[in-house]
């Protein structure tokens, strides 16, 4: 009878702390539930996060403008270059002998135009002489015509005049063909802007291109990957020399599910690690583009979907986000480094597609600009030293 009520009461115990752990647990779960369910509506649903991204920039190729035989290699692959620095310097001795020629035909036609604007000058006076001298035959005949009835002087002598009439009309009429001959060729015109002239600087200036072409220099500030050049090669035109990547203009692809990207805007935030730095260094961007198509749409060979076996597959888009400068230089970012991308969705007044167009360019480079006014003003001096008075002679 004893045992009995110890079994019962025993019984009663168990059931009571089965209830009570189930009820702790009942509690437990529903505090885990309402936690994620306050998680969920104040942070989770305004977020959307990715591993599918990696950081990606420009890769410069580095391409030589003229054929020539490398005679120095200045950097290798891992060194920092400054923009405008020489890189690869070719074989000048031919580029130095062209430029040395059209020099010199610079000078002589320079010359050239100004034996004709002499020319002209000439033929003008040439006209003037035989002009006044038919003028002069002319009132000579006349008066001697009148007088010839009194006997002062022969008809055989008048008939000298009338001869000298006609031989200094020819000649005037002579002169006058060589004048309009020689103003045609340097009429309205002075000697700078002569097509001679004009054909012999612009052979001075391609000349001097391809000889500062020999050097070949960096058209942007960056490291140096992918070295290909090595020193006595031939390279062409297509050649690639090396590739300069801009560190500091990274950023980064990442890929989205479309299911994700309802609420996505340009300019939304996104906070980003890496795999290299880990969780602890974060890097702050914003939304530049969203996708204009799939991967696989851009593919060269697109997915046919048409066959009885299709299966769905969520497709990614690719999102572009701009970095900010925080962490970079002292956490530097590779190309193609994994990144862990998560975009702030919560703000949706921004734009899906861009709407303005751009005006402005996003990448330039102002290295080549000084190259074409050497040249000017070696064709300045060139002109100073054979013209002989002013570089705006008029005829």
């Amino acid at each position: 009878m004893e045992n009995t009520q110890v079994n019962s009461a025993e019984n009663k115990t168990n059931k009571s702390k089965r209830k009570t752990s189930f009820l702790i647990l009942f509690i437990i779960l529903l505090v885990i539930g309402g936690g994620w369910f306050a998680y969920y509506e104040m942070y989770a649903k305004f977020s959307e996060e990715t591993d599918d991204a990696y950081v990606n920039g420009e890769l410069v190729t580095l391409s030589p403008e003229i054929s020539g035989t490398v005679t120095k290699v200045a950097v290798d692959e891992g060194d920092y270059v400054e923009k405008g620095q020489v890189l690869v310097t070719l074989d000048n001795s031919d580029a130095k002998v062209a430029l040395q020629e059209a020099e010199a035909k610079l000078a002589v036609a320079v010359r050239q135009v100004r034996s004709l604007f002499a020319m002209s000058d000439y033929t003008k006076a040439k006209l003037d002489t035989s002009k006044v001298e038919y003028n002069q035959a002319v009132n000579d005949y006349k008066r001697r015509k009148n007088i010839v009835r009194s006997g002062a002087i022969s008809e055989e002598d008048l008939v000298h005049y009338s001869d000298l009439v006609d031989t200094t009309k020819s000649q005037y009429i002579a002169a006058q063909e060589e004048f309009k001959m020689s103003t045609s060729m340097v009429d309205n015109t002075i000697i700078e802007t002569h097509p001679a002239i004009k054909a012999a600087v612009a052979g001075v200036r391609k000349s001097y291109l391809s000889y500062k072409r020999t050097q070949i220099i960096a058209p942007i500030s960056g490291y140096v990957a992918k070295r290909s050049v090595q020193l006595g090669s031939r390279v062409q035109p297509s050649s690639q020399l090396m590739v300069i990547v801009p560190l500091h203009q990274v950023w980064v692809d990442a890929n989205f599910k479309e299911s994700q990207m309802k609420d996505m805007r340009l300019g939304q935030k996104v906070v980003l690690t890496s795999d290299l730095y880990g969780e602890d260094v974060e890097y702050k961007g914003e939304i530049e583009s969203l996708g204009i198509g799939t991967g696989s749409a851009f593919s060269l060979l697109p997915a046919q979907n048409a066959s009885g076996n299709w299966i769905k597959i969520v497709q990614r888009l690719p999102v572009k986000i701009r970095l900010q400068p925080d962490n970079q230089e002292q956490y530097p970012l590779r190309i193609g480094l994994s990144m862990v991308a998560k975009v702030d969705i919560e703000d949706t007044s921004g734009k899906v597609l861009a709407q303005e167009p751009q005006v402005e360019a996003r990448f330039d480079t102002d290295v080549y600009q000084n190259t074409l006014k050497d040249a000017d003003q070696l064709v300045t001096k060139i002109l100073r030293e054979n013209i002989g008075t002013s570089l705006t002679e008029a005829k």
